[in-house]
């Protein structure tokens, strides 16, 4: 019985150059069809980051008008940006999904007034969060024009390309 089976171990051949080219065409197929829905994946994982880390930034603006009575006045409209949470300790430093970081700057929360600034903010209208807009120098929530979005539309779709 051994010696049947080393003798059919023997007689085995290798792959034909043919069968091997099959085989490396299929693999080939399989690579292309394979990593772009990976790169995709990667992607809208990294966009729903984006979101996660927005509606973090609304909470711990809520956290803020809970225990900051100026934030709380009727008729009011103040801007608080990223840095503002930070240094009154509402977040933590948030990491950007991408290799660049959201963009912290420490402005007056009472003069920003251009939507279009490129800073990463929660805006509050009359003690009640109305927008936030979190961004890095290539992308991050906002709409196409460039404005905040609502908290009720921190999608995966929210999270948009920087204009130029």
């Amino acid at each position: 019985m051994l010696q049947k089976l080393k003798k059919k171990l023997k007689d085995q051949r290798g792959l034909t150059l043919i069968e091997l080219l099959a085989v490396i065409v299929i693999l080939g197929i399989i690579a292309a069809i394979a990593v772009p829905s990976i790169l995709g994946l990667i992607d809208n994982t990294k966009k729903d980051a984006h979101v996660a880390n927005a509606q973090q930034m609304v909470n711990s603006a809520k956290m803020a008008i809970t225990s900051d009575a100026n934030l709380q006045k009727s008729g009011t409209t103040i801007y608080l940006t990223l840095q503002d949470l930070i240094d009154g300790q509402y977040i933590e430093e948030i990491e950007s999904p991408d290799s660049e970081a959201y963009i912290p700057k420490k402005l007056d929360s009472t003069k920003v007034t251009a939507d279009a600034e490129n800073v990463s903010y929660v805006k509050i209208v009359s003690g009640k969060v109305e927008s936030v807009k979190l961004v890095t120098s290539k992308r991050g929530v906002l709409k196409e024009t460039n404005k905040p979005v609502t908290p009720k539309e921190l999608v995966r779709g929210s999270v948009n390309d920087q204009p130029k």
